[in-house]
């Protein structure tokens, strides 16, 4: 356990630089945007493999009998995650955590919800919750779904602040809740290349995993729980 508490530690300390915009702006400086942002991403993978690899480790504890129905809800909620997160990261979006932040443009993903990244990580981490049911994968991925909802305050507070007077336009035809501004008529529902790029990339990444990839990584074959004869 102190491995995995150390390891998700590093995790949570790691993905606070970007809350910190004086620090994240003294390491743009001094390393460069592009070896900045190439270097993070490559510490957060591997953050991110020591995560997981520690969890593995622990002991399985059980905590309910695991059903059909909850491992249908992973293969909803994780591929909709995927989604958002692919869509979101490679999206303008100067109100959430995007790639491109350079300008006030917002992406066709951003009239679904303005932090598609967080709810993305969120999702993926409650479908795996429900679907496992045992200690290890609810510390886990529980901590996953924690540090989600908590990114929601966070960067709410942060955009507020950096847009000042600006922010109540630049909020609007955009929700935090999904659909929310679509529903209210505040936005229209649309499609932009990267919400069809992330699409087509979703639904290869869900073949992959469920045709070997997600046994290969983690020991753990989805399909087996969902179907009858599994």
């Amino acid at each position: 356990m102190y491995n995995f508490l150390l390891a998700f530690t590093v995790f949570l300390a790691l993905h606070m630089v970007p809350a910190l915009p004086r620090l994240r702006q003294r390491l743009i400086t001094l390393l460069g945007r592009r070896t900045y942002f190439s270097l993070y991403s490559l510490l957060s993978i591997v953050a991110l493999i020591w995560v997981f690899q520690a969890a593995l480790a622990l002991d399985f504890i059980p905590l309910w009998e695991p059903a059909q129905w909850q491992a249908w809800t992973t293969f909803i909620l994780a591929p909709c995650g995927v989604f958002l997160v692919l869509a979101g990261l490679f999206s303008e979006n100067p109100l959430s955590i995007s790639i491109f932040q350079g300008n006030e443009r917002k992406g066709a993903i951003v009239s679904v919800t303005r932090h598609p990244v967080l709810w993305g990580f969120l999702l993926w981490a409650v479908g795996h919750v429900i679907a496992n049911g045992d200690l290890r994968s609810l510390v886990l991925f529980g901590g996953f779904a924690l540090f989600a909802l908590g990114g929601f305050f966070m960067v709410e507070k942060r955009v507020r602040r950096r847009l000042g007077d600006t922010w109540p336009a630049a909020r609007q035809g955009t929700s935090v809740f999904p659909f929310a501004a679509i529903l209210k008529g505040q936005a229209r529902l649309r499609a932009d290349s990267v919400m069809i790029l992330s699409a087509f990339a979703t639904a290869a990444v869900t073949f992959w995993l469920l045709a070997g990839g997600h046994y290969a990584m983690f020991g753990a074959d989805p399909l087996l729980q969902a179907l009858p004869f599994g």
